[in-house]
């Protein structure tokens, strides 16, 4: 009788994890259709590719979306602004960063950066950081994370894949770091004289807009 009753809790148990588990992530028909008009079936193919990993990962802990998060967009292949976009210096969108398949140290951590905040990581937490990469001698962008505003940040890097903590990184020298959601106010805050290429973007920095919807 005991052991019915165990069992009989458990199955309960496992019916609340399931439907307080129910809400996904969706992007909709006219998004996908969007996608898929501008940079073809591939980038369609990406997108759901990053829903079904956001869906996989929204129950799992911060540190575990951090891991699933830098690893799906450290499969993209790292190419100059100049090679992909003519110019310089071009901050994409996540939308263009998956549409072209391709992008540098920014356009990775803009991607991650979003991506993270649907999933419910608090964006006190997350800075994007300027820095010096003393292997490649060169400027760079990598994505950190806080656990506490007095914890030693993890890096999250397209040069470096395995996140680990800034203090374990001696080849980068962090230079200054800023709320991802400071990008929607580059225009007015003293971080459109820093970062210009950030202000010269016209389309929404959340422009690929996923929702979250309770399964029927």
């Amino acid at each position: 009788m005991k052991k019915k009753a165990l069992i009989s809790f458990c199955v309960v148990a496992a019916l609340t994890v399931t439907l307080f588990s129910t809400a996904e992530f969706i992007l909709s028909d006219m998004a996908l259709g969007k996608i898929e008009k501008e940079y073809g079936a591939f980038a369609k193919k990406r997108a759901l590719a990053l829903l079904m990993m956001m869906n996989r990962v929204k129950d799992e802990s911060d540190r575990d979306k951090l891991e699933k998060v830098n690893d799906f967009f450290n499969h993209t292949p790292y190419h100059s602004d100049l090679s992909v976009w003519g110019v310089s210096d071009y901050w994409a969108t996540r939308l263009q960063f998956i549409g072209k398949d391709k992008g540098d140290c920014e356009d990775f951590v803009i991607a991650k950066y979003f991506t993270l905040k649907e999933l419910g990581v608090p964006t006190s937490k997350l800075y994007m950081t300027y820095a010096k990469s003393l292997k490649f001698q060169v400027a760079h962008m990598v994505l950190t994370y806080y656990e506490t505003p007095k914890s030693i940040p993890l890096v999250l890097d397209n040069y470096n894949y395995k996140i680990l903590p800034a203090n374990e990184r001696n080849d980068l020298v962090p230079v200054y770091s800023f709320s991802g959601d400071d990008l929607f106010n580059a225009k007015q805050v003293q971080l459109g004289k820093m970062l210009p290429a950030a202000t010269r973007q016209t389309r929404s920095w959340d422009e690929l807009t996923i929702h979250k919807k309770d399964k029927q």
